[in-house]
Order: C-alpha cells, then structure tokens, then sequence
C-alpha cells in the first residue's frame, strides 16, 4: 500500500489491503508514518491484520510485533564514537558500525485483539513480551 500527501487516507489503503486479502503488514516509518501511528496500530487491529514495526516504540503503542536495532546499544556505541573525535580521531578515519544487537518484542494484547496466538517456542526467543 502507498500512501501520500499531508492528509493520507489510511482507511482506505486499510480497506484496500483487506479487499486483496493482506494477510500482514510490514510498516517502514517515515515522517508521515511516525505522525500517524496510533492510526495505523488502531486500523490494524480493526482489520485483524498482523503487523510487524522497525520500533519497539510502536509495539508498545499496540503494534503487533518489532524486530529491530537496539536503541539503547546504538546509542551508546554513538557516545564511543563521540568520545574518539573529542579525543582528535578524525571522523572520515572512523570505520562504519552497522548494527549487532537486535530485539525482537512481542505484544499479547494487540495478538489476542486479532486472533491470533503466538507460539510459546517463539515468544521464548522474543527480548520483551508485553502481555
């Protein structure tokens, strides 16, 4: 589904998703999708359709499920870099981190609204589980 412009019509790219017989939803945020996310996880759920999020953040706003860098660890290996150029390493000299510690969460509540049950061999491999 495409969505645009500054007033976008989920409902109908909801509506559209469920006539094609989505069976789930991959959210890729931006801007538009950031602004609006209590409305994407509310028509989500109202249209039964499992969704998978880049961000934890929206897993606990009633996203289904995220798998994801870990924020905090990314963060904190920002401060090392930081740390180096204060200390006069030149930041072109600097290699580039991709990420290495990922979190997989899991939302019950948002499961259970949909219908759906999630394996307990696959909630054990989740870092967080919202019930």
């Amino acid at each position: 589904m495409e969505v645009r412009g500054p007033n976008p019509d989920f409902e109908d790219a909801f509506r559209t998703a469920t006539k094609g017989r989505a069976g789930a939803l991959i959210i890729i945020a931006n801007p538009l999708i950031i602004r609006s996310i209590k409305q994407i996880v509310g028509l989500a759920a109202k249209n039964r359709l499992a969704s998978i999020y880049e961000a934890s953040r929206y897993v606990e706003d009633g996203g289904l499920v995220s798998y994801s860098a870990n924020d905090l660890h990314q963060w904190s290996r920002a401060a090392v870099y930081v740390d180096k150029i204060l200390k006069g390493a030149k930041p072109a000299d600097l290699p580039v981190e991709q990420p290495t510690k990922f979190e997989l969460v899991f939302n019950l509540k948002t499961a259970k609204q949909i219908g759906l049950t999630i394996p307990p061999n696959v909630l054990v491999r989740g870092d967080k589980v919202i019930r």
